[in-house]
């Protein structure tokens, strides 16, 4: 038996997320298994590092398989981007270790959310961006955006219906900067909790339209409420960027 590592880009728009559902297979994980099955003929699960929600994009989320196939490991890229829909592509494949799990090692994961900030929705960009009409100062977002780095219990910037066993994550690196008429927030961290990075964008962009100081975010941390926290930002503004391996990659 060996074990292929995919790393997956995928417009989320038409999916119900990335996680198989019993009660619809139009994931991205459930067209990753018929793929797969479509090419080797057997049975398989995908085990995805990051279960996106429905309408979140993804440039480098990473899954693995096992399988039974001679196919060498760099050639799974070009064989499954055939049998795959045009909105979900392997950018690239390899054979690992079979003891790696994308979700049992040490990784930090990156995060965009963009933001169009226009007067007027731009209909060329409503699948990818969040629309903002109010003007958001990024200056301000980006100081905000500072008081989330370090080690910190975000209960207040979780969904409720969370089952995580602790609500403590460590955030690495944030900033929030203008490009043009978009605002790009970006996030780094050793792992993020339901829902946490579009609450963190939601919460952000109350500040920079002036409800609030960027200071409000030490408060709000420290009060572990979601009440304290500010909206839920939408789906589609949301791209999972890339993961790195920290302590390298158990290949064979």
């Amino acid at each position: 038996m060996r074990r292929i590592m995919l790393t997956v880009s995928y417009d989320g728009t038409g999916y119900n997320g990335w996680a198989l559902q019993t009660s619809t297979p139009n994931t991205v994980e459930g067209m990753l298994n018929k793929a797969i099955h479509d090419l080797t003929g057997e049975e398989v699960q995908v085990i995805g590092a990051s279960r996106t929600d429905a309408g979140v994009h993804a440039y480098g989320n990473v899954a693995v398989f096992d399988t039974e196939s001679t196919i060498p490991g760099d050639r799974f890229v070009f064989a499954l981007n055939q049998k795959l829909p045009e909105d979900i592509r392997i950018v690239e494949s390899k054979e690992v270790s079979t003891q790696f799990h994308p979700r049992h090692c040490n990784t930090e994961k990156t995060y965009e959310y963009r933001i169009c900030n226009t007067k007027i929705p731009d209909p060329s960009r409503r699948l990818y961006t969040c629309h903002f009409g109010m003007p958001l100062d990024a200056e301000v977002m980006d100081q905000a955006a500072q008081f989330l780095v370090g080690e910190h219990d975000f209960t207040s910037f979780c969904n409720v219906e969370s089952q995580a066993l602790s609500h403590v994550r460590n955030i690495k690196a944030a900033s929030v900067r203008r490009n043009g008429d978009e605002v790009v927030i970006s996030i780094t961290g050793n792992g993020f909790l339901y829902n946490m990075v579009r609450i963190i964008a939601g919460t952000l962009m109350q500040i920079g339209r002036g409800k609030g100081q960027p200071s409000d975010i030490k408060e709000m941390l420290e009060k572990k409420d979601r009440a304290a926290a500010g909206p839920t930002a939408p789906a589609q503004g949301l791209f999972l960027m890339k993961y790195d391996f920290i302590d390298g990659m158990p290949f064979d």
